[in-house]
């Protein structure tokens, strides 16, 4: 045996731990400098970790070093009473070979992707004179054009949904297919053509199918563009009927598009795998793009130690990911993971063909994972702020602010505007069993004497209307109206506001303390204000930050749909009478591309710049328009 791969053994080791250094120690006897995957396995045999070596016996010795391990990996060595290995030819074998042993046995130690369930497809089947379209899940033992996957069976409904309206095919089993003697149902709420009774031609039903085919293989825009211009022809020779079933079928489609929330013009195949940390716990949110369209999300939520690094996870996700799913050519991923070669060899290696791993730096690739990565951070902010958990997230704000008892109320205010027109506070509430949302408030501005764009003076009135009245109302407090925390978005400035309205009113014992974004507006670096108390930052890490930053957002999130909703009130007209630089003939082009202004608001950015007379830049105000980075 080398010398590097001599254990060494403290004097101080006693116990378990001690015992479990031997068993390892003594299985370093045999173990081969080869690739390969070690099991560390309990009393009863069962596996506590399963990991991967270049050199398994390299690797192993480490652990034969306890005081340089984690607490964690201390209990890990302290419960192993023997060990099995498995060498392979190479370390991208031994990769595949892990990430199928962590998923199949599940060892505590490990990092866990619990996910036991198969993606749902779309099939165009291919045995039948009328080709049929519906959910497929399992074996492709059928015959058939598949696309997805999709993210989940509610994503495929929708879709086969609109499927049905655009291109009217049948969605029923060849048994009830061939005896029918009369339309069913869908044929007449426009969701078939009914060739089951002969009521369109096998040509013009196959062309049918050929169009949905070319739409989900990522040729939508083609296919819009052919529709719209069927539709002005039936307009134009006063057919309204037939103009109506296109616009119907160009609304359908659009509903397709609107779930792509970033319609990707770059990206044909590709899986976007964000994942945010928070809190000592992570999410990892998936989108699934095929054809250029997406096709759902998904959110998972990874089991692993606190101390667990970013790259870490990410690469024991990615290997037990695909480990029984077949890798698109491209994902995107948000960390680089640990050992990017390695998984990227493997991966490939799992799918027969290239698999490219990147973190994206710029264009389209770039704004999907930002997107994706926003929604992980909002679905961990959402687990994190449910169920037990929040008992222990209340008890550590009151230790944090200096309250006598966990907070059963906490109401937090924020105000929006535009150059001071329209300008809405906000008022949103939570206590021990998450949003209290019966309980919103919003306030529109109404004081003439403030200057536009005062925050501090708009801060006051909200606060004063929103006291005057809890005390009118529940001047004993016994009602339950009082809140036990005022969280302020703002700094020092709108503290001292807050401060100045409850002096006035009387106020007291109602706890207040101001959020402030760091520098650069940067989350986790978060300050905070509290009458007689110097500004301070909690640890980058605390799930209480985490917290705050979520009761923080909620109300920004609030306060700007308050803010959005009035001002279209008062604009009083088509919601892209608003957008700047939107005429008649442009207004007109986008309404036939699309149906309807609300499949405007709902279209991606490539979506927009195929309409005949929105240039890039014009699609761009649009799409950012309704699509406001608040």
């Amino acid at each position: 045996m080398n010398d590097s791969a001599q254990p060494s053994q403290d004097a101080d080791i006693t116990g378990p731990l001690a015992r479990g250094v031997t068993v390892i120690a003594a299985n370093l006897e045999t173990m081969p400098q080869a690739p390969g995957v070690y099991r560390m396995l309990g009393a009863k045999g069962e596996p506590l970790y399963v990991g991967k070596a270049k050199n398994l016996r390299k690797r192993v010795v480490a652990y034969t070093r306890p005081d340089r391990q984690t607490l964690r990996i201390q209990r890990m060595i302290a419960e192993t009473v023997s060990m099995e290995v498995v060498t392979t030819h190479t370390e991208v074998e031994a990769l595949l070979l892990e990430s199928n042993l962590i998923k199949q046995l599940g060892p505590r130690y490990n990092i866990l992707l619990k996910d036991d369930k198969s993606f749902p497809h779309i099939l165009v089947t291919a045995d039948h004179d009328f080709p049929q379209v519906l959910k497929h899940r399992g074996a492709r033992g059928r015959k058939g054009a598949y696309f997805g996957p999709f993210a989940s069976a509610g994503a495929v409904n929708q879709t086969l949904a609109a499927l049905q309206r655009a291109f009217l095919l049948r969605s029923c089993s060849d048994s009830v297919f061939s005896n029918r003697t009369r339309p069913c149902l869908l044929y007449q709420i426009k969701r078939c053509s009914a060739p089951c009774v002969d009521r369109i031609s096998r040509d013009d039903y196959l062309a049918l199918v050929e169009e949905a085919r070319a739409f989900l293989s990522g040729h939508s825009q083609r296919i819009q563009r052919e529709l719209a211009a069927r539709m002005e022809e039936a307009s134009a020779a006063m057919e309204y009927e037939a103009a109506a079933v296109f616009r119907d079928r160009i609304r359908a489609l659009s509903r397709i598009q609107a779930h792509q929330d970033i319609n990707p013009a770059e990206v044909a195949e590709a899986d976007v795998v964000a994942l945010h940390q928070a809190g000592g716990a992570s999410c990892v949110q998936v989108f699934f793009f095929r054809s250029g369209c997406n096709y759902g999300t998904r959110s998972y939520f990874p089991a692993h130690a606190q101390d667990a690094e970013a790259g870490e996870v990410m690469a024991a996700f990615l290997g037990q990911f695909y480990a029984d799913k077949t890798p698109p050519r491209e994902i995107l991923v948000s960390q680089e993971p640990a050992e990017a070669a390695i998984v990227a060899r493997a991966l490939s290696e799992k799918a027969g063909r290239k698999v490219a791993v990147a973190v994206p730096k710029r264009g389209d690739r770039k704004r999907l994972m930002e997107h994706a990565y926003d929604n992980a951070r909002e679905a961990l902010g959402r687990r994190l702020a449910e169920g037990s958990a929040q008992a222990k997230l209340l008890a550590g704000l009151a230790e944090l602010f200096g309250l006598d008892a966990p907070p059963e109320r906490i109401e937090v205010y924020d105000n929006s505007h535009i150059q001071g027109t329209n300008a809405v506070g906000a008022m949103v509430v939570a206590g021990p069993e998450g949003w209290m949302k019966q309980s919103y408030r919003k306030f529109n501005i109404r004081s003439d004497e403030l200057t536009p764009g005062d925050d501090f003076a708009m801060m006051r009135e909200v606060l004063t209307r929103r006291f005057k009245r809890v005390a009118r109302e529940d001047p004993d407090r016994s009602g339950g109206q009082w809140p036990d925390l005022v969280l302020i978005d703002g700094g020092a400035g709108q503290l001292s506001s807050a401060l100045e309205v409850f002096a006035e009113l009387g106020i007291e014992e109602v706890p207040l303390a101001a959020i402030a974004k760091g520098p650069d507006r940067n989350a986790g670096r978060e300050r905070f204000f509290l009458p007689g108390r110097e500004p301070f930052s909690p640890e980058p890490k605390d799930p209480v930050l985490y917290y705050l930053q979520r009761l923080r957002d909620e109300a920004h999130r609030f306060a700007i749909g308050s803010h959005r909703a009035r001002r279209a009130k008062a604009m009083g007209g088509s919601p892209l009478d608003e957008v700047a630089g939107i005429g008649a003939r442009r207004k007109k082009a986008l309404l036939h591309h699309f149906g309807s202004a609300r499949e405007v608001a709902a279209a991606g950015l490539a979506d927009l710049e195929a309409v005949a007379g929105i240039s890039h830049a014009m699609a761009k105000k649009i799409y950012d328009h309704f699509h406001p980075q608040g």
